[in-house]
């Protein structure tokens, strides 16, 4: 008798950090969206829940289209671009050497990071009123608020991955008669630039998040000035609009920085 024929399982679908394909992937996340725009469609167009509170999807769709279409609504979107990147490239420029400098020297851990780690417990809206004090009502106080919103944590984030950086290339560099500064620029800094950038994507999302919030400030322009000048009168359309205008906003710098990632950071 010969010996039986073990019988192949067929792998689960849902396998722990199992690689899905590139099109399975879009498969699914296309899903998710379709899912969400048939709960939103379920829910308006039955009236389950009011039209004032929860806009049609087509009513959404004619608005947003009716936006685009207009030149002062795309300066709004200039302006706000405009307060996010500044924001962002400030504490990105203030942030980054700090927190190398933090997560590279003990002293550095001690002398920065208790301050940082007692800051970033602060909401950034608790800042308004100095911000106003200090800067006035310019656009200097919208680019400080993303500032705020996103420099303590991008400090301690950049700290941590510095830290991570194997001990062993440093000691090979100083082996090779490398100095503490020559290591930090051929070895550290390269070593956390792949992190670094996926780092930079999370701070940049977390800085569009801040931008309505900025633009509570005196202002007459940008996003969050539209969806606060809708509320006032209960246009949940043009409400809806101004997030969905931000999210693809977000979305559109998020694939930016992954695709640079991708090309710049192959081996990550």
């Amino acid at each position: 008798m010969g010996t039986p024929t073990p019988i192949r399982r067929k792998p689960h679908k849902f396998q722990l950090f199992k690689d899905i394909g590139p099109k399975p992937f879009a498969v699914t996340a296309g899903f998710s969206f379709v899912l969400l725009l048939g709960i939103w469609s379920l829910l308006s167009y039955t009236e389950t829940v009011s039209p004032i509170f929860l806009p049609k999807p087509h009513a959404v769709l004619v608005q947003l289209i009716l936006n685009l279409g207009s030149p002062e609504y795309w300066g709004h979107i200039g302006i706000s671009v405009f307060r996010v990147t500044a924001g962002f490239l400030l504490a990105c420029v203030i942030a980054i050497p700090i927190g190398v400098f933090a997560g590279t020297f003990k002293y550095g851990e001690a002398f920065v990071e208790p301050p940082m780690e007692f800051i970033r417990y602060m909401p950034a809206v608790a800042f308004i009123p100095l911000i106003m004090v200090w800067a006035g009502i310019g656009e200097w106080a919208k680019v400080l608020l993303i500032f705020i919103g996103c420099f303590f944590q991008l400090v301690l984030m950049v700290s941590d991955i510095t830290r991570r950086v194997s001990h062993d290339l440093l000691h090979a560099s100083f082996t090779l008669g490398a100095t503490r500064w020559k290591a930090i620029e051929t070895v550290i800094i390269p070593a956390i630039q792949p992190q670094l950038m996926n780092t930079l994507r999370l701070i940049l999302g977390w800085a569009w998040t801040y931008l309505v919030v900025a633009e509570l400030v005196a202002v007459s322009s940008g996003l969050g000035y539209q969806i606060m000048k809708a509320q006032r009168f209960l246009n949940t359309d043009e409400i809806f609009v101004g997030i969905i205008v931000i999210g693809l906003l977000g979305l559109v710098s998020d694939r930016i920085f992954a695709f640079l990632n991708r090309r710049l950071f192959p081996w990550a």
